[in-house]
This record gives C-alpha cells, structure tokens and sequence, in this order.
C-alpha cells in the first residue's frame, strides 16, 4: 500500500552561515524576527532583536543598521507627534512602541537604546534580517522612506513598491558597508492582506528575487532561510495559522524555530538549545501541591 502524504515537506538543507550560542547576532525586520529573536533570547543566545521596534520594508532596515554602524543620536528634529489623537511623540525610524508623552521621554528612550545596540552591533558577527513587504511609505515632504507611518493623515505619503533591482542596490549597499558580518535573511510568511492577495504576491516575489541575487553576489557570507516556503507551502492548513488566518500560529512558530535549529546550528549546539527549552518549561511550571 503506498503511504499517503499529507504535506509537502521543504527541505532548508544545511545553512551556509552557521550560528553558534557563542556568536553575538543582531535579529532585525518584521514581526518574525520578533518571535525568532525572543526564542533565541530565551534559550540563551547573545541576541539583540529588534532596537527600532518592529521594520518591514528592506529600505528602512537597512536605514536603521546605517544608524547602528555611526551611533548618530536622535534630535528634536526626529521626533514626530503622532496622529489619530494619540498624543504621543515618537519618529518615523522607530516603531510605535518607542512612542512616548513628550519629544524629551522619547528621545530618552530611542538614544538609551541606540547607544547599548550600537555597541552590541560593532561586535556583532551574525545578522538574520527577515524582509516583510516590498511596499514602502515615503513621506512627502521630506523624500524619506518611514518605518512607520504613525498614524498621520495618509496625504502625507507616498505609497509605493520597491522594485527587485532597487531593493538588490539597497541590501547590496548595506553588505558592502558590513564585510565582517555573515547575515541569514528571511522573507516573513506573514502576508500583508492590506495590499491585495495579489499585490501581496508581487511584494514577497520581489523580496524572494531580490534575496536570490544577494546569495549569488555574497555567496560566502550570506544565506536564505526558507520561513516563507514552509508556513505557505509545507505548513499550508489554517490550523497552522492564528485566529486573524494570517499570522502563524504557536505550533507553527515551534515548527518554524525547530526547522531553523537544524538550518543553522551545529548538532552539539542544537542539543544544548533543546535542553535550555526543557528546563525553561519546568522551571515555569508550577507544581499544584507543593
């Protein structure tokens, strides 16, 4: 009887670019790399995730690395009222988690952190940066590219879709900028519904594109970890994914981080890791009857 497959398993191979507990790495980019990073944090990597808050578009990620490598502090000039009636400051470099009451808190608040990750990223060997959307917002009057809108009137952006040729001179550059750094990238399978089933198609196909020429122009110091392939092709079920139907679910995320132990870390180091988790388990359970 031939057996019955039920998936189509995706097969990352054996990372060019190997992580070690003992590398300090940087993780940046999309809300992926929020859950890749604090499973990496709480197993006991030397990590730093995310210094500006949650980034999607590759122009504003390699923006922020550009801030980490010169350590150039905020000003008054960078901080933004947001929208909406929030009534909170922040800038268009961070998330809005950074976002604070007054430019002076926030500024208090985005400098600590840049000066404690600009330190970590000057040692940093191992970078894994995972790419959510080709599809930026430029602020009209200033011509920059934001990491987030902050909730002001839409009029005052322009919305547009990198192109693969500009996203390769963009990620090309930063590289460039970077030679002792190894980077793994990623391509977020969290879909971005907002721009169509199809315009979301065309983001992530330009972002796989743009990725491919990278690997083939730095090829020993760079790598692709295939996250999106495995959540929308072998993991391609909705019990796979959250109640929104669009962000991966717990069990997919242990799927994903399990893939990606063996992508990228040597058997003796995954065993440890593996062990760290279990004793992270037991030490947060609590016994009923003591």
């Amino acid at each position: 009887m031939n057996e019955i497959k039920l998936q189509t398993p995706v097969d990352p191979g054996k990372g060019r670019v190997a992580l070690s507990l003992k590398d300090r790495t940087m993780v940046l980019g999309s809300c992926f790399s929020d859950s890749i990073g604090r499973r990496m944090s709480e197993t006991g990597f030397d990590v730093s995730v995310n210094p500006f808050g949650t980034i999607y578009n590759p122009v504003s990620i390699c923006n922020s690395i550009a801030r980490l490598s010169s350590g150039v502090p905020f000003t008054a000039k960078d901080c933004v009222k947001m929208g909406a009636g929030a009534d909170l400051f922040c800038s268009f470099s961070h998330h809005t988690s950074f976002a604070r009451r007054t430019p002076e808190e926030f500024l208090v608040a985005a400098n600590s952190e840049l000066v404690k990750s600009a330190a970590f990223w000057k040692d940093t060997k191992k970078v894994i940066i995972t790419l959510g959307t080709a599809w930026c917002f430029e602020h009209v009057g200033s011509g920059e590219t934001v990491s987030n809108c902050l909730k002001i009137d839409a009029k005052q952006f322009r919305r547009r879709r990198l192109g693969v040729q500009e996203t390769v001179a963009v990620l090309s550059s930063m590289m460039g900028r970077n030679p002792g750094k190894e980077f793994i990238f990623t391509v977020s399978p969290i879909r971005h519904l907002k721009d169509g089933a199809h315009g979301n198609q065309l983001s992530k196909s330009t972002l796989l594109l743009a990725v491919d020429e990278i690997l083939q122009m730095f090829p020993d110091r760079s790598d692709y970890f295939p996250a999106y392939e495995i959540v929308l092709d072998e993991l391609r079920d909705y019990r796979f994914f959250a109640d929104d139907l669009v962000h991966p679910s717990p069990l997919a995320e242990s799927c994903i981080w399990s893939r990606f132990l063996d992508f990228a870390l040597p058997a003796d180091e995954r065993e440890e890791v593996i062990r760290r988790e279990k004793d992270n388990r037991r030490s947060a359970h609590r016994e009923m009857h003591p």
